[in-house]
């Protein structure tokens, strides 16, 4: 078998055979194909496209190039969730202690952000002595005291994915929906959990632009997901507006909170609370309703806050930082964003937002970067509110003096007033069970 007849067999629109799939994604993966004829074979499945076979093959052979994630040391079902990304998506802090809560496991593998601002880990490590790196025997153990821990995805989980996604990245092969939908499954399906919940975003802020390429996608996955034996579905989200009000690392982590401690925003609220029904259903919980109604209870009882500050103070966190939110990390710099005109906010561009607090500091753009945990922005005002000229939309926190003038640039462009009030897109658009 010969890598360059894989590509001219794509090129042409062929179907490749699981045995082609699984020889490239091997040799790739062990360095026996160079970065220069994989990256003609990612264009050319851009271009030709995969079907569905093709692509759950795909997902199976990055599912497999390395280690399998074991959690049988765990009692009782394990489940797990996935986002595909957004601005102020801080839902893995709010929605991992409900469902603990309510009994299921979670044993999490979360990564570092890439991007505008840092991922999971990056938001816990804002809790002081957090810690993200545990043994297998330890991480086993805090889950089936506490029902949930998360940390760091192992150095040897889906390798082939990141060295395929490294190579998309300077290609322009990202978008693509088959290499998407196997880069998210093939690492889900490594990592062990027994049912996996999406979060696929749609708008602005979001790779899927339109809801039909959301809709596109999450069936593909909970397809695959099922193929495999798990209990998957997937929710459809806005992404168009930012998530809740945080941006960034402490900050989101300040607004999980609160938002565990009942005074979360009505949008954040809404998506935890259906993300953790679903975990619930395919956990075994019972009916959808009858797990949303646990969720709310989980929320509105304290129940969940406890279930986080079991979990911080298992991998080792200073709880008070979580009871006494001015521990967490605090920026030097603090400015406020005027709004220049009267009106409402008729739209925003959450992907604006989230250049914005990468250009703060909250994030990186290359893995070695350090993310500053204490930088971000705090969205005064949303779509559909009404500002008057001078008032504050949105309040910068940075270390960085030099970064203000070019994010309070970004966030005034990603802003736009008008004299009509529109009608509120829903946070929920949809779900794929």
């Amino acid at each position: 078998m010969h890598i360059t007849d894989i590509i001219r067999k794509k090129r042409d629109g062929g179907k490749l055979s699981a045995e082609e799939i699984r020889y490239f994604v091997e040799a790739y993966t062990k360095g026996d194909i160079p970065d220069y004829q994989m990256s003609a074979l990612l264009m050319a499945i851009c271009i030709k496209g995969m079907d569905a076979e093709e692509t759950a093959e795909l997902t199976f052979a990055i599912r497999d190039s390395g280690d399998r994630v074991d959690l049988s040391a765990i009692e009782g079902m394990k489940v797990d969730k996935h986002s595909t990304g957004g601005v102020g998506d801080k839902t893995t802090l709010v929605v991992v202690p409900i469902v603990a809560a309510c009994g299921l496991k979670v044993a999490k593998m979360s990564g570092r952000g890439l991007g505008h601002t840092g991922g999971t880990i990056d938001k816990l490590e804002s809790i002081s002595g957090f810690r993200t790196t545990l043994g297998a025997d330890e991480f086993f153990r805090i889950v089936n005291t506490t029902g949930a821990a998360v940390i760091g995805q192992s150095g040897n989980l889906a390798p082939a994915d990141k060295k395929l996604y490294a190579l998309r990245d300077v290609t322009g092969t990202v978008e693509n929906h088959s290499l998407i939908v196997s880069s998210i499954m093939g690492k889900k399906l490594a990592s062990g959990a027994d049912g996996i919940v999406l979060d696929v975003k749609v708008g602005s802020g979001s790779f899927n632009k339109t809801p039909e390429a959301a809709r596109k996608l999450a069936e593909a996955m909970v397809a695959i997901g099922k193929a495999a034996g798990k209990p998957t579905a997937a929710l459809l989200t806005d992404m168009d507006v930012p998530l809740g009000r945080a941006i960034g690392n402490a900050i989101e982590v300040k607004e999980a909170v609160e938002t565990l401690r009942g005074k979360g925003e009505p949008d954040l609220v809404a998506l935890c609370t259906e993300l953790a029904a679903l975990m619930l259903h395919i956990g075994g919980k019972g009916a959808v309703d009858e797990c949303r109604t646990m969720a709310k209870t989980a929320l509105e009882n304290g129940t969940a806050f406890r279930a986080l500050l079991d979990m911080v103070r298992a991998q080792g966190g200073d709880t008070e930082c979580l009871t006494d939110l001015s521990r967490l990390p605090s920026a030097a710099i603090s400015v406020e964003v005027a709004a220049p005109a009267d009106g409402y906010i008729v739209a925003m561009d959450a992907a604006g937002y989230g250049r914005a607090s990468l250009v703060l500091g909250a994030g990186r753009e290359r893995k070695e970067d350090a993310v500053d945990h204490a930088a971000g922005i705090y969205v005064s005002k949303k779509t559909g509110e009404w500002v008057n000229k001078g008032d504050t939309i949105a309040v910068l926190y940075t270390n960085k003096g030099s970064a203000v003038a070019e994010a309070r640039e970004i966030v005034l462009a990603s802003t736009v007033l008008g004299s009509e009030r529109p009608s509120p897109a829903p946070t929920v658009q949809g779900v794929v069970l």
